[in-house]
């Protein structure tokens, strides 16, 4: 049988923690390169996108959704640190929460299909688009309401067809463009003058998602367990060599 090319789901959390980590570096040791956050725009949508994948293949989702909680709550610190200063910032969580109530969103939505009740399934969506909407703003997880509804984009278009290509583009652009676009870099390109959101940059994680082959390929215990360690380590070691820097 011949072997699937592209890009295994190994490779893909490799480049989503390199990208993190560009983003990262940005925000603590090298702040004024601009190309590193430019480059980190791309993490989050193929996080977002693992995170969906995993939904739709565990064998187990509350394993699942407890990995992510204990560490999202090992995370806090670390982030905090960062993002504050300080042990306890109330006024941003980490991403982790915000995939949390991804896979919450998923979790009520899937129950409401099995009723195989049409009316209930399409109210259920309706009412937790809603509800991420008003939680992710009010718990101001990482990315808001625009990063947990991605989470839902990549679930229910991830089919590779026109139809999921369309919906992607036109989903990351709404989520990172209108909805996240707060800030802009002027453009000159053939003597036109023009401003491009930062988070445009966000639409070129669909070129690695696009090549995705649907394989773990190198998938090993220990591996699983780093990609979750990652976060919160690498972030406590960036808060300790920053703080070392200024000092």
């Amino acid at each position: 049988m011949k072997e699937k090319t592209g890009i295994d789901s190994f490779i893909l959390h490799i480049l989503a923690m390199v990208f993190m980590l560009c983003d990262h570096l940005w925000a603590t040791l090298l702040p004024g390169q601009e190309w590193l956050t430019c480059i980190g725009r791309l993490a989050f949508p193929i996080f977002a996108f693992m995170i969906a994948e995993g939904y739709a293949y565990t064998s187990n989702v509350k394993k699942y959704m407890d990995r992510l909680l204990i560490f999202a709550l090992l995370s806090e610190i670390p982030f905090n640190l960062i993002m504050g200063s300080s042990l306890i910032y109330p006024f941003h969580q980490n991403v982790l929460w915000t995939f949390l109530l991804g896979l919450l969103s998923l979790q009520i939505i899937e129950k409401a299909r099995k009723t195989e009740k049409k009316w209930l399934l399409a109210l259920t969506v309706v009412l937790v688009v809603l509800g991420d909407y008003v939680l992710g703003t009010l718990t101001m997880v990482d990315y808001n309401a625009a990063g947990v509804l991605t989470v839902l984009l990549f679930y229910f278009f991830r089919k590779k067809n026109l139809v999921s290509f369309v919906a992607q583009v036109a989903g990351l652009f709404y989520l990172n463009v209108i909805m996240l676009g707060d800030l802009y870099y002027p453009v000159t390109f053939f003597g036109h003058e023009f401003e491009i959101a930062q988070q445009t940059f966000a639409l070129l994680a669909l070129i690695p998602i696009w090549l995705y082959n649907g394989k773990q390929g190198y998938h090993k215990r220990w591996f699983r367990y780093f990609c979750y360690a990652f976060y919160p380590v690498h972030l406590l070691l960036l808060y300790v060599i920053w703080q070392w820097s200024i000092r």
